[in-house]
């Protein structure tokens, strides 16, 4: 607890955006690396008047394409075999990677179609590794980019806004305390607009059955 809030401290006083773009891009592939501990504290600084909110925006999404391209061209030119290779391997295990959670991603994937790319990025669990099943599907890269930019997007918009908030009304001092505090509010926001969302598409493709 103590080390982790430290953690989150030490990247409060040193983020800008070049960092965010790569803290952002690590957690978009396959190595393990927490969102809410680069977001909200750059849109923390921005509040501050350290930074610029909408930059701070642009670049973590940037960040996440890059990453996400990273997972889209190794899965797209490796193949299955070889991902699944390294997902049981030993470096795949220290990364939280396994079969299991790529055939997860997978059969989300087939089942959501293209769409999945969007929504996926705001699924907890699933959002970093929805680009694997993608480039292995050999889904377009326009598609893939234009849907993996707007829900990536999406994502840093909630964890921007959170950030912007404690940081208009939380002391420096607290923030480290009050990002963890939040943590499980940021879940239940994300999985909140991910039912939303999927009602919402849900009824606009019954509407256009209708029709």
């Amino acid at each position: 607890m103590i080390e982790s809030l430290g953690f989150i401290q030490d990247i409060l006083h040193h983020l800008n955006y070049f960092w965010v773009t790569v803290l952002m891009a690590i957690e978009s592939s396959f190595i393990p690396f927490p969102s809410e501990v680069v977001v909200p504290p750059a849109a923390y600084k921005a509040a501050t008047g350290e930074m610029n909110i909408f930059l701070v925006v642009l670049f973590a999404t940037l960040g996440s394409d890059i990453g996400a391209l990273i997972n889209y061209y190794l899965a797209r030119y490796l193949g299955r075999p070889i991902v699944y290779k390294f997902a049981n391997s030993r470096i795949g295990r220290l990364c939280l990677l396994s079969q299991e959670k790529i055939e997860k991603a997978e059969a989300y994937f087939v089942k959501n179609g293209i769409s999945s790319t969007l929504i996926g990025r705001l699924v907890p669990g699933i959002r970093q590794l929805i680009s694997i099943p993608a480039g292995l599907a050999g889904m377009p890269l326009g598609r893939f980019l234009l849907y993996t930019t707007i829900g990536a997007g999406a994502w840093n918009i909630v964890l921007a806004l959170l950030g912007y908030f404690i940081g208009k009304t939380v002391p420096p001092e607290l923030f480290a305390e009050t990002i963890q505090r939040y943590s499980s509010i940021i879940g239940l926001i994300i999985l909140g607009l991910v039912v939303v969302g999927g009602v919402g598409y849900y009824l606009y493709k019954r509407r256009q059955k209708a029709a």
